[in-house]
């Protein structure tokens, strides 16, 4: 994901006090980082998530955040970007049947990883406690029962947040308002005046047919990779589960047949196998568990070998949605950043094919 500010200057407008970037036509950028810290902490701190039940008393604390996390504008359209990790501290006591401590301890809750690109997962989630003890470690057994469902639900409630536009969104409810309070105002004389000259001129005789509109919520991927192999190897590498598994560190299933089926990325894509050309082409219909139900896109790799050890594969992806089920606008940019950084990059990485 790009670094917050570093976008294409030919599309991200910076904030002028001439209105250049008036309704947000062209890309606008704002930095969400502070905001993620101030609304997760709002929903995370503080919790009580027991308060004597079993003679446990477990309370949330402060919480830390660490990453980057924007929203980017345009027309009104609002694209999310995060990678974020969050850290949040507890303590917990335990007392025996008349009230008494029997012993305080302290630990945290992390999240390494919350992402606009696994947005629609479970985040992975870990409780440790400082206190090795049976009675620490009973602690944070509460924790993992009660609290942990507490956790999941608040994040999911910070993800649905920034999917809405984070801080951003108060500035565009502004602007819909602006725009319909003007819509809604009378037209000034020489806006009338045009209008009522339109009016008078005689219609056209033969009228040109309106264009059709073309559909633009659904995108195509292209992207071209050179290795330092035979075809052979690519093939085998792109339809062997165990080699999968091996370099993405994930689970794999995938059929060698045409027809079959495909699982990857723990059951993030999933997809059949259309046609299959040894060592020249693989075809599928494909989609990641986000988009929705029955949509897939379609996947064409082509391998060519234009001089001995040298193989190019050419991808094409139609069809690929711009938002998933949950709204997130990231689908395009995400899909492509993950066949180029977490295969093709990683094949290179693993099975040492180079550039």
């Amino acid at each position: 994901m790009a670094k917050f500010g570093e976008g294409d200057k030919r599309w991200i407008v910076e904030e002028r006090a001439d209105g250049t970037n008036v309704h947000n036509w062209h890309w606008a950028e704002k930095d969400c980082l502070p905001w993620s810290r101030k609304r997760l902490a709002q929903l995370l701190e503080n919790i009580d998530i027991l308060t004597g039940e079993g003679g446990l008393w477990i309370t949330t604390r402060n919480v830390e955040v660490e990453g980057e996390a924007y929203v980017n504008i345009r027309k009104g359209k609002i694209i999310p970007g995060y990678e974020i990790s969050v850290r949040l501290g507890w303590t917990g006591e335990t007392k025996d049947g008349n009230g008494n401590s029997l012993i305080k301890v302290q630990g945290n809750v992390d999240l390494p990883y919350i992402a606009d690109e696994n947005a629609s997962d479970e985040p992975e989630l870990k409780v440790s406690v400082r206190d090795e003890s049976a009675l620490g470690q009973r602690l944070r057994g509460a924790f993992l029962v009660k609290g942990k469902p507490i956790v999941l639900e608040k994040i999911a409630r910070y993800v649905k947040d920034i999917a809405a536009g984070g801080p951003a969104k108060d500035e565009l409810e502004s602007v819909g308002k602006t725009t319909k309070s003007s819509n809604g105002s009378k037209p000034g004389k020489a806006v009338a005046a045009a209008a009522a000259s339109e009016i008078a001129k005689p219609a056209a005789s033969t009228a040109p047919a309106p264009k059709p509109k073309v559909r633009d919520d659904f995108k195509t991927i292209t992207l071209t990779e050179r290795f330092h192999c035979r075809p052979a190897d690519l093939y085998s590498v792109l339809l062997d589960e165990k080699r999968w598994r091996g370099f993405t560190q994930s689970a794999a299933k995938i059929s060698t047949e045409e027809g079959g089926t495909f699982s990857i990325f723990d059951g993030a894509v999933t997809g059949v196998n259309l046609q299959l050309q040894e060592d020249k082409l693989i075809t599928q219909r494909w989609r990641f568990s986000s988009w929705t139900d029955g949509h897939y896109s379609n996947v064409c790799l082509t391998l060519e070998e234009p001089e001995i050890g040298v193989t190019v594969v050419k991808l094409t992806q139609t069809d690929v949605p711009e938002e998933d089920r949950f709204g997130n606008a990231t689908v395009v940019e995400n899909t492509e950043r993950g066949w180029r950084d977490l295969i093709f990059h990683k094949i290179r990485a693993v099975f040492g094919y180079g550039l």
